[in-house]
């Protein structure tokens, strides 16, 4: 029996994915690093910090520290979330749909708490959640599933009376492996689109669920 409702956060709440792509983009770029479609969706859904350190291993660079490599990223990020970021479709009606129910909602995201603040502001929906969880706060980040773990173990239930709502393939795999079921919602035009199929079943947007469907769970 599903007991809460955990939602992960960018691409899937806020149109942040772009945001990140395009700071990746900048901040890799200056330092003389190519980027591709296909490097961001390998890193989708990871911490800043170990797409960082995967992209130092592919090519070093000089005159900055991961961390401020990190930093640079991670401000961009704000920036545009602030300038630009907007809700996803279906999201305001879900989160009032659960806020009327007994299910206990809580959000784990791979972004920096700075982030994850920055976007509950933004799009005004901290009250709908009674658990905010970040992977920086881990050991491992996803598809690691201690995240998914920590988040259920805060909300008071067990892994398995969880549904996860995820956009990247990192997050279902995280999902799945935490022992929950996981409704995967990616990117239209994702180049690893088959491969969401392990997911327990693929939206296209948060506007086709319905509690109902937690009865078949």
């Amino acid at each position: 029996m599903i007991k809460a409702v955990i939602f992960d956060m960018d691409g899937l709440l806020i149109n942040s994915e772009p945001f990140w792509q395009e700071s990746e983009n900048l901040v890799f770029n200056a330092l003389g690093i190519v980027t591709n479609k296909e490097l961001f969706e390998i890193f989708m859904g990871k911490r800043i910090d170990e797409v960082v350190d995967a992209m130092w291993e592919i090519q070093n660079w000089n005159h900055k520290s991961k961390a401020e490599v990190v930093d640079d990223i991670v401000n961009n990020v704000i920036k545009l979330v602030n300038e630009k970021g907007e809700a996803l479709s279906g999201v305001y009606k879900i989160l009032e749909s659960l806020q009327k129910s007994s299910l206990k909602v809580g959000l784990a995201s791979s972004s920096k708490m700075k982030i994850i603040e920055a976007v509950l502001n933004k799009l005004n929906i901290r009250e709908y959640f009674e658990v905010v969880h970040s992977a920086e706060f881990e050991e491992y980040g996803k598809p690691h599933p201690q995240i998914f773990i920590s988040t259920a173990q805060m909300l008071g239930v067990n892994p398995n009376e969880c549904l996860v709502f995820e956009d990247s393939l990192n997050g279902v795999i995280s999902a799945l492996a935490a022992n929950m079921k996981c409704y995967a919602i990616p990117e239209s035009g994702a180049l690893n689109l088959n491969k969401f199929i392990i997911a327990n079943k693929i939206l296209n947007s948060l506007d086709e669920f319905n509690l109902n469907d937690l009865k078949s769970l």
